[in-house]
């Protein structure tokens, strides 16, 4: 995994922390990617089903907090007979090292897919020294 964010998700076999939520829906930890380059790392998260208005990110002290709204659209007058795939909210959190440069970091959705860009921090940044010949 990469160094600049830690994924908080435990082992499946560990006990489910329990928490107090204002829905009543199913909760599933979203699939994600996580790609680290020179300038920064990026998180491609499948949230399907949610888009900009209905996701929340959030940072609080070093954890960066993932959380997507689904509301399943059944027709009018009309009931779910068979499905194929659960359908319920998202939620993942990261803890994030002190390199991220946590006032640029930009998020978009397009087609349920959420990519976070985390740049890093100039200071954490690689750098060339110049050298110079001595007097």
């Amino acid at each position: 995994m990469a160094n600049d964010i830690q994924d908080t998700k435990k082992e499946e076999a560990a006990p489910v922390q329990k928490e107090e939520r204002t829905r009543e829906r199913r909760v599933y930890n979203p699939s994600v990617d996580i790609i680290e380059g020179k300038d920064g790392t990026t998180v491609i998260a499948d949230i399907p089903g949610v888009d900009e208005a209905s996701v929340d990110i959030t940072i609080e002290k070093n954890i960066l907090e993932i959380y997507g709204k689904v509301d399943p659209e059944i027709p009018r007058d009309m009931r779910l007979a068979i499905s194929e795939y659960g359908i319920g909210d998202y939620h993942r959190r990261f803890t994030l090292s002190d390199e991220i440069d946590r006032d640029r970091i930009q998020a978009t959705v397009k087609n349920g897919v959420l990519r976070l860009v985390l740049p890093k921090a100039e200071k954490a940044k690689t750098r060339k020294i110049e050298v110079k010949a001595g007097e």
